[in-house]
């Protein structure tokens, strides 16, 4: 998801007439570890304007340096830091990370020709392409280009690294309460496409929700037909009302979903299901496997904060395969 955020951010900022001339930097590639994978992206604008980020602020300040140096050059270049060195003697900069990666330095003197389609894709939630060339042909060819990697091989083949961008999450949300403003807090942060969606208009509104990109009003029967789902869609149910949850759950279990959380007590749910069953025959056998509920990870705390948080942890670990074990628990790799 940081990758969507933080590609957002730097769209939006490119999308600027006072950004140019700029630099942006994107990790091409890593051998060994590394804080960020292949596709992190940092923007430098000679105004000194940062968007993003390659390392967790150990590269930022010598690659600022750089790109300084790329503006007043007009030409692309590629950076090598190698931290495998348990003392860092090279670059000095202490990164115990252990890993060589490869940054690529794009000049940008006007807005690229792949801008307005990246911004295009964001906005729709679909997903694209985008490659960076960085080795081989001359430099002044290096750089990023949106389109079918095919074509992009067939003039640049060496050197390439394509990434794909998934479109953001869209995160429906049932209900207006006052613990759905942490959830929608949290899923800012992350970039996720939020919805909120409740019956009662003094809920409802913009006023509390200001973070949310669409607010939803009116009898709730009115909105679940049209609302679109699919597979990077999350829909989680807290109206606190049963009448208000049956609906909405039996409207939902037919849909294509990344996950369906249900917030309650688990004796609540059963009833919910067990109603659900007789009032639909067709509900999916594995319904009790495919929704959370009660929702969210096991985290503790019972704040509105804390429940947000939990819920948060949970679609995440749904999205990307994961347990939400801690880390030291892990016996593979952290990334692929």
């Amino acid at each position: 998801m940081r990758t969507v955020k933080e590609l957002t951010s730097i769209l939006d900022q490119l999308a600027q007439p006072a950004t140019y001339p700029a630099v942006l930097a994107t990790l091409v590639s890593v051998a060994g570890s590394s804080y960020r994978r292949p596709g992190a992206r940092l923007l430098l604008t000679a105004g000194g304007v940062r968007v993003g980020s390659i390392s967790g602020g150990c590269l930022e300040q010598d690659l600022m340096a750089r790109a300084a140096a790329v503006r007043a050059s007009g030409q692309s270049e590629v950076v090598v830091y190698d931290t495998t060195s348990e003392n860092d003697v090279v670059w000095g900069v202490g990164l115990g990370c252990h890993g060589v990666v490869h940054i690529l330095l794009e000049y940008l003197p006007a807005p690229p020709a792949w801008l307005e389609p990246a911004r295009l894709h964001v906005a729709s939630r679909t997903a694209f392409q985008l490659t960076c060339v960085h080795r081989g042909v001359p430099p002044r060819s290096w750089g990023t280009f949106w389109g079918p990697p095919e074509q992009i091989a067939a003039a640049s083949p060496e050197g390439r690294f394509v990434q794909s961008i998934e479109s953001r999450l869209s995160l429906l949300i049932f209900g207006a309460g006052d613990d759905v403003q942490p959830l929608v807090r949290l899923a800012h942060e992350l970039a996720w496409r939020i919805t909120v969606v409740d019956p009662r208009p003094a809920f409802a509104t913009r006023e509390r929700f200001p973070l949310a990109d669409e607010i939803l009003t009116g009898p709730l029967v009115n909105h679940l037909g049209r609302l679109p789902t699919d597979a990077r869609t999350a829909a989680v149910i807290m109206t606190h009302h049963y009448v208000h949850d049956l609906p909405v759950l039996e409207a939902l279990v037919h849909r294509p979903l990344a996950y369906l959380g249900l917030l309650g007590p688990r004796k609540r749910a059963e009833r919910l299901l067990n109603d659900l069953r007789t009032h639909d025959p067709t509900v999916p056998s594995d319904l009790e496997q495919r929704i959370r509920a009660p929702v969210g990870l096991d985290l503790g705390g019972d704040t509105p904060e804390c429940v947000a948080l939990a819920i948060i942890a949970e679609i995440q670990s749904n999205l990307t395969g994961r347990d939400g074990r801690p880390l030291r628990e892990r016996t593979r790799p952290i990334h692929p």
